[in-house]
């Protein structure tokens, strides 16, 4: 059955003005300020497609032309072991990973996955430019994947620090380029590489938090609790490097709400950073809107130090209009910060009461949890949703798996019409 895309437009989210997508906005041609838009679909109910399979049924609310093959979306169960341990007999926990038990097989074990492959359906089938992803790590491995599976031209950037997060259990074709920046650097060298090589029209930014379709992919973690639910969580926490998927899971909380049939309750979104690596929490705890300043440096070295590496974003979308920090004082809720110790401890409580293991920033969402009950912020009658962002990677990798090289190491100091030019030769 050939599939017939959902019909949509886009809003821009600081003043509300509705326009057309033209293929790839990624912002209001015609907005006075800084602002993410958002998707406003034809049909503003929720209504999954039983005729589809994995992320896309829920397509009714992404911006996708096509559907791609090997997808899953994420699912969502009641948790017994660890809401008994936590005192929450309505704990819900939406888990991303490969956890065949509940049902979910991502191969990268990794969250990741829901915005590649709305990303990358986004696409047109016929699409004759090379898309560019800078990552620090899931979402390089995330994209290499699906762009594999599905034969899509891309380029991967990342730094070379985090290139041993780019394991897969499968050979990645050669439609799929990886390029690091130096030991020593940090994602966001990663993303000035990217920009670089974008100037040539050719390659293709993905976009980031500014993606509708990144977003949107995202936000299904939201749509596969309130399917098991039946109603929007009264609180929801995630460990966030950009943020992006807790900005998607508040756009899809007022979708819901405004379908009427899931309560009208305002689900309070809850963050995580892992300390020393804590610049939103440093500006939110401020009261500030504005990022809190800190040196490239001094980024490096919180990157370094922390065990959950992929939060080590220093240009999230904090302060842009419907960013991070509008979603927080639109839903009334809070940040925390935990250490590397409370990471791993609640790695190995989350495994003892789950039965699987978690990467380290779904274990910073669980020790978040369990201070916003400990400080009163939670009650334990409270419908509460974890997003386990990252698991199964023992179970995924237990029968072997690889690692990759980068094709290019290409320093910071490069112009973009070098980077253009090395870069070019690899798809010749």
């Amino acid at each position: 059955m050939k599939f017939k895309p959902t019909s949509y437009k886009l809003m821009n989210v600081s003043d509300g003005r509705i326009f057309e997508d033209e293929g790839w906005t990624l912002a209001d041609p015609e907005g006075k300020e800084p602002s993410l838009v958002r998707a406003v679909y034809e049909n503003e109910q929720f209504v999954p497609r039983e005729d589809l399979k994995g992320l896309y049924r829920y397509a009714n609310w992404l911006p996708i032309k096509r559907t791609l093959k090997r997808s899953y979306a994420p699912v969502t169960y009641r948790s017994k072991g660890l809401g008994d341990l936590l005192g929450l007999e309505n704990l819900y926990i939406t888990v991303s990973g490969y956890v065949p038990k509940h049902g979910v097989k991502m191969e990268t074990c990794s969250f990741k996955e829901t915005e590649a492959f709305s990303i990358c359906a986004r696409l047109p089938k016929n699409n004759d430019r090379i898309l560019v992803v800078q990552s620090a790590g899931n979402t390089a491995r995330a994209f290499a994947r699906v762009c594999s599976d599905n034969n899509i031209p891309i380029v991967i950037c990342i730094p070379n620090d985090n290139i041993n997060d780019l394991w897969f259990l499968r050979k990645l074709k050669p439609c799929v380029k990886i390029i690091a920046t130096p030991n020593g650097t940090d994602y966001y060298d990663a993303i000035a590489l990217g920009e670089k090589l974008c100037k040539d029209p050719r390659y293709m930014a993905e976009g980031g938090a500014k993606n509708v379709a990144r977003r949107d992919g995202m936000g299904t973690t939201l749509l596969s609790a309130v399917e098991k639910i039946g109603r929007i969580p009264d609180a929801y926490f995630q460990a966030v490097g950009s943020g992006t998927g807790a900005i998607a899971a508040w756009e899809n909380a007022e979708r819901l709400a405004k379908d009427g049939r899931f309560g009208e309750n305002k689900m309070r979104v809850y963050c995580v950073q892992n300390a020393p690596f804590t610049l939103m929490y440093d500006s939110w705890k401020a009261g500030s809107r504005e990022l809190a300043e800190i040196t490239p440096e001094q980024s490096r070295r919180n990157a370094e130090v922390i065990l959950a590496k992929v939060l080590s974003n220093r240009k999230p979308p904090y302060s842009i209009a419907g960013g991070l920090y509008d979603v927080l004082k639109a839903s009334n809720g809070d940040f925390f910060k935990v250490t590397n110790d409370d990471i791993v401890y609640w790695m190995l409580q989350f495994g003892n009461k789950e039965g699987y293991d978690i990467f380290p920033a779904s274990a910073a969402t669980v020790a978040s949890l369990k201070q916003a009950l400990d400080a009163g912020i939670v009650s334990k009658d409270e419908t509460v949703m974890l997003n386990i962002t990252g698991a199964g990677m023992v179970t995924a990798t237990s029968r072997g798996f690889e690692h990759v090289t980068p094709h290019l190491v290409l320093g910071t100091e490069l112009s973009a019409e070098e980077v253009i030019a090395s870069v070019d030769k690899l798809f010749k």
